[in-house]
């Protein structure tokens, strides 16, 4: 049988296997090419502890057991050592030198440099004892005549001290770090050296955990995997791993003993965030005799705490704080089928070692698993934690974003705790933007959330303040440089560094109330301050911007119109953003961060569009709903209905909605609903009266008893500047006469205290024996002559128009013709 005994940062993997005269031999597997290596073979079969080869695969280090207890008892072997710890030149096969003949276990390992570097003269092995010290030999090699390497004879290998009276010990291969443990008093302190590739090495890390430690066996984790003294050990030793994150995440997993039956706890420690959280997990399934303890994996985004046949926890390791954005699985939907035992180890990220079964696995989430369990899933929790995980972690591929918009529009109304679309949007936005720049990530908001009142039924969560780890490193970049940021954000309390819109909503309401009348009436537009100036500005940017994006014809009518409101909103948004961003980005530079915000901008109204055209496929619309002489249809309805959902969740984050979007709404409305309920809807700020719908509107319907109705409903709610350039394209006597009322109103209100010379009857064109009529408007033309004009030109509203509208309403009225 083949076993894996080691795995090296290139991801090669070292296995042994006997061969038929039980001879033990040594191989080397290449996960990219696919290809097996010969290292070496004993002319006897051996137990092998652990086992490395250096990058140039020149030099083998093997550790191994010569003689088991009894047999050195059998055989009176008592002077001989119980474990053997050799260095082989293996290109060629030379000479064998031993490192260590002791009666404890030894683990070996090379360091490795970074990749692409040329052959070195020099290796680098670290050992490490099962009296819980690790020491470092430097191995100096030369070459000879036919290739071949040897190791320089100058007596005994340097070597220096690198931790002792550890406990606990973590290799990491990829990252060439190692984390270690040691006892401190009733806690405990973990500790990280770094290794690099041109230097020794150095302690970069400290940090105090309140981890209760005995006098436990030494355990240690990636050194290798003897199969047999681990299952021996694993009652003894801590159960515990640390992971990393690309995005600068240290997390120390661990599992706990619980004095309850049934009840399995472990707990995470996010350094990176200054806490850590203690589940504790009632079991389904009672079957004592299969109760292990928790193993731990490392999914990059996610930990993963795993029990087979109970349950898996993905556990967000970016934003920790509130629960639902863990997963936590229970049943069919835990169960991983290659892995049914506690045995395993994750050596990096997105693989598990099966260390009973000796066998290596590559793990990741299903996406297609992932959809089906938000898809059937009947709780908050379940939902929005499966909703976060789709767009972190597969990084919205158009495919599954489509399938996300699909259950969103299905599960409007199921969702009682949270909003989907508008977490849909800004979760879809942090995870666009946010690898583009470091530290955007603490800026942008990535939730809609601000506490979580729900419960994840099974499970219990105790949140503690721990004391932030201690860095000290200098110009080290990647990782490092991560960690420590996030550790300064934490410093600086992170919650407030994220952008929010409280400022912005206030900002958007008093420009709006102020400046409407000026931005419906272009005549004006030159009176605007440079402060508004820059804000339209700022939207033309973003929907330019835009333009550039959308090739495809526009299969939703939106942009196809000019929106004051919205594009106000859209240049505030842009003008605020830009002024968070360059309060804590300033390094950055002022045109990156400009382009970051229209990005931002930009993706926001796309994904908007997106929802819409994804809507607009499924019910197969078109442009009919811009036509009101027939109603529509229960497609059209529900997407009515989807875009009231939505304009309520842009409502809620005070978002910008695409231009046109209104108009879209509303036109909509007028085909789907009742009048009664379309003017509810309008009076309530859900349908917003547009230029361009309500222009249509009054030009395109005749003027039938209800469209009357309709017509005249509409207009009466119009604001006074719109209502003033969209009555003109409705000729109906009702209109005439609203408008003449309006005008003498306002010509009376002018008046004020005004005299007004006697009216002169004579001014006008038709003589009336109508004595209030002709005192009225014989009143209004005096009026006029005083240069008091309150309409446009082209509205040809005077004292005249005044006259004949009243004549005509009076006739109407009597039924006589005119």
């Amino acid at each position: 049988a083949l076993y894996v005994v080691n795995v090296e940062r290139n991801g090669k993997i070292i296995y042994t296997w006997k061969g038929n005269q039980r001879n033990t031999h040594i191989g080397l597997y290449d996960l990219q090419t696919k290809q097996n290596e010969h290292l070496y073979m004993f002319e006897k079969d051996l137990h092998i502890i652990s086992c490395s080869v250096n990058n140039e695969r020149t030099l083998l280090a093997v550790s191994f057991c010569q003689y088991t207890e009894e047999e050195r008892v059998s055989q009176l072997l008592q002077s001989v050592s119980k474990y053997l710890t050799l260095l082989i030149e293996i290109h060629p096969i030379n000479n064998v030198r031993v490192l260590k003949a002791v009666d404890s276990c030894v683990r070996v390992q090379f360091l490795y440099p970074v990749e692409g570097r040329n052959a070195s003269t020099e290796s680098r092995l670290l050992l490490v004892s099962e009296d819980k010290y690790i020491e470092q030999f430097d191995i100096h090699v030369v070459a000879e005549e036919g290739h071949k390497v040897v190791i320089q004879k100058s007596g005994q290998l340097p070597r220096a001290k690198v931790a002792d009276d550890l406990i606990w010990a973590q290799w990491d291969m990829m990252e060439q770090r190692l984390f270690y443990i040691v006892p401190k008093e009733s806690k405990c302190t973990l500790r990280c050296v770094q290794f690099y590739p041109d230097e020794n090495f150095n302690s970069i890390l400290e940090s105090h955990l309140d981890i209760a430690v005995n006098d436990t066996q030494l355990t240690l984790v990636n050194f290798g995997y003897d199969y047999c003294q681990d299952q021996d050990v694993a009652a003894k030793s801590l159960n515990l791993q640390v992971f990393t994150s690309k995005a600068g995440g240290l997390c120390v997993c661990c599992s706990l003993a619980s004095d309850i039956p049934h009840e399995i706890m472990y707990s995470v420690y996010f350094l990176h965030k200054g806490y850590n959280k203690t589940f504790t997990v009632s079991l389904e399934r009672r079957e004592s005799h299969q109760l292990k303890e928790v193993a731990f994996m490392n999914l990059d985004y996610y930990v993963a705490a795993y029990l087979p046949g109970q349950f898996l926890h993905l556990l967000n390791i970016q934003h920790p704080d509130l629960l639902c954005y863990s997963l936590f699985l229970t049943g069919e939907d835990a169960r991983i089928d290659t892995i049914k035992n506690c045995s395993i180890r994750s050596p990096w990220v997105s693989t598990v070692l099966d260390c009973e079964a000796g066998s290596l696995y590559t793990v990741s989430i299903s996406d297609s698993a992932l959809l089906q369990f938000l898809q059937k899933s009947k709780r908050d929790c379940d939902r929005l934690a499966a909703l976060h995980c789709a767009l972190l972690y597969f990084q919205h591929t158009e495919d599954l974003e489509m399938q996300i918009i699909r259950w969103i529009s299905e599960n409007l109304s199921t969702c009682h705790s949270f909003d989907p679309i508008q977490e849909f949007i800004i979760a879809s936005l942090y995870c666009r933007m946010c690898p583009e720049t470091q530290n955007l990530d603490k800026l942008l908001p990535y939730t809609s959330l601000h506490d979580w009142i729900g419960v994840v039924p099974g499970v219990i969560c105790a949140t503690d303040i721990i004391s932030l780890p201690v860095l000290e490193f200098q110009n080290s970049k990647g990782f490092w440089e991560k960690l420590n940021s996030n550790l300064e954000s934490v410093k600086y309390a992170e919650p407030h560094l994220h952008y929010h819109s409280n400022v912005l909503r206030r900002e958007w309401h008093n420009l709006s109330e102020e400046n409407f009348c000026l931005f419906t009436n272009q005549r004006e537009e030159r009176r605007t301050t440079t402060y508004l100036r820059n804000i339209f500005e700022n939207a033309k940017k973003v929907l330019s911007h835009l333009d550039t994006w959308d090739s495809e014809a526009r299969l939703v009518p939106l942009f196809e119109e000019e929106d004051y409101q919205q594009q106000l909103l859209m240049g505030l948004m842009v003008a605020q953003l830009k002024d968070h961003l360059m309060r804590h980005l300033q390094y950055v530079g002022k045109k990156k961060i400009d382009q970051i915000v229209l990005d931002y901008v930009a993706n926001l109204l796309n994904l908007v569009h997106r929802i819409m055209k994804e809507v607009w496929r499924r019910y197969q619309l078109h442009s009919c709903v811009f036509c009101f002489d027939e109603r529509g249809s229960a497609g059209e309805f529900a997407v009515f209905h989807i875009m009231s959902r939505i304009l309520e969740a842009a409502n809620g984050m005070c978002m910008p909605l695409p231009p046109g979007f209104h108009t879209l709404h509303l036109g909509l409305g007028v085909r789907c609903l009742p009048l009664h309920t379309l003017l509810h809807y309008i009076d309530n700020g859900v349908l917003q009266l547009t230029e361009t719908c309500v222009r249509k509107l009054l030009k395109d319907l005749d003027d039938t008893e209800q469209n009357e109705k309709l017509k005249f409903s509409i207009v009466m709610r119009l604001p006074e500047a719109l209502g003033q350039k969209v009555r003109r394209y409705w000729n109906h006597p009702i209109n005439a006469n609203l408008i003449a009322r309006k005008y003498v109103k306002l010509l009376l209100e002018k008046l004020g205290n005004r005299q007004c010379s006697r009216p002169i009857p004579e001014r006008l064109s038709v003589r009336v024996e109508f004595l209030p009529l002709n005192y009225l408007t014989n009143m209004l033309a005096e009026i006029e002559n005083q240069g008091v004009d309150l309409y446009e030109k082209e509205d040809h509203v005077n004292a005249r128009f005044v006259e004949e509208t009243a004549l005509k309403h009076t006739m109407t009225l009597l039924g006589l013709k005119y």
